[in-house]
């Protein structure tokens, strides 16, 4: 059985929405990082680095960074992600990157500023407000001509999803950006996303726009 240490943020989502899809047994083990649970001794064997999520597989290899795991996980499974070397591979491998590098990083600056340190920057919440506001309309523009990231339902959604679901955090209405709504509903409406979301512990059901 894999062995996941997580918590509740889109990056940890990441991997229990994957596995959950996958229909890999793992075991989830939190890591309360509002406690500081990835400071501990134990985690740290696990990932000098302090952040979570990290996998552990039965064989003891030990994988980090959530990009890194989701592509494991779709190598180990041949599920979720196209043949190598194909141009719907590379157009995965663009939209994962695009996540990883700006969608995410990006949105967590503006989780930062706009949602748990508010009013402390003027300058800081209109610069990530902006930012975060253009690349929803990258991800609008994109997904107004494709049902999912790329073609079919990969690794990509399962990255990009989870941020899209703290849209409150962001100052974002979903109205605004109807492709990117349909698609975050479509999503959220399976029951692998519920039961990924709901890792390691459950608060609460998936926001919805109104």
């Amino acid at each position: 059985m894999l062995q996941l240490y997580t918590w509740t943020t889109p990056n940890g989502r990441k991997i229990s929405i994957a596995l959950e899809e996958m229909g890999l047994p793992y075991a989830a083990h939190a890591v309360d990082i509002t406690k500081g649970d990835q400071h501990t001794p134990k985690f740290l064997k696990i990932n000098a680095n302090h952040k979570i999520p990290s996998l552990v597989d039965e064989g003891g290899t030990i994988i980090n960074e959530s990009g890194a795991i989701l592509l494991y996980l779709a190598q180990r499974s041949r599920q979720f992600m196209p043949d190598y070397g194909t141009p719907a591979y590379w157009q995965m491998m663009e939209w994962l990157m695009w996540q990883m590098a700006g969608f995410g990083p990006m949105l967590g600056q503006a989780h930062h500023f706009l949602h748990y340190n508010a009013g402390k920057s003027d300058y800081a919440e209109t610069r990530y407000h902006t930012e975060t506001r253009r690349l929803y309309g990258v991800l609008e523009g994109h997904l107004r001509n494709s049902p999912y990231m790329i073609d079919m339902l990969s690794i990509a959604d399962f990255a990009v999803w989870p941020w899209v679901s703290r849209f409150e955090y962001h100052r974002i209405d979903l109205t605004e950006f109807p492709a990117v709504r349909a698609w975050y509903e479509a999503l959220a409406a399976r029951p692998a996303f519920a039961r990924g979301y709901a890792q390691p512990v459950d608060v609460g059901p998936i926001p919805m726009p109104g």
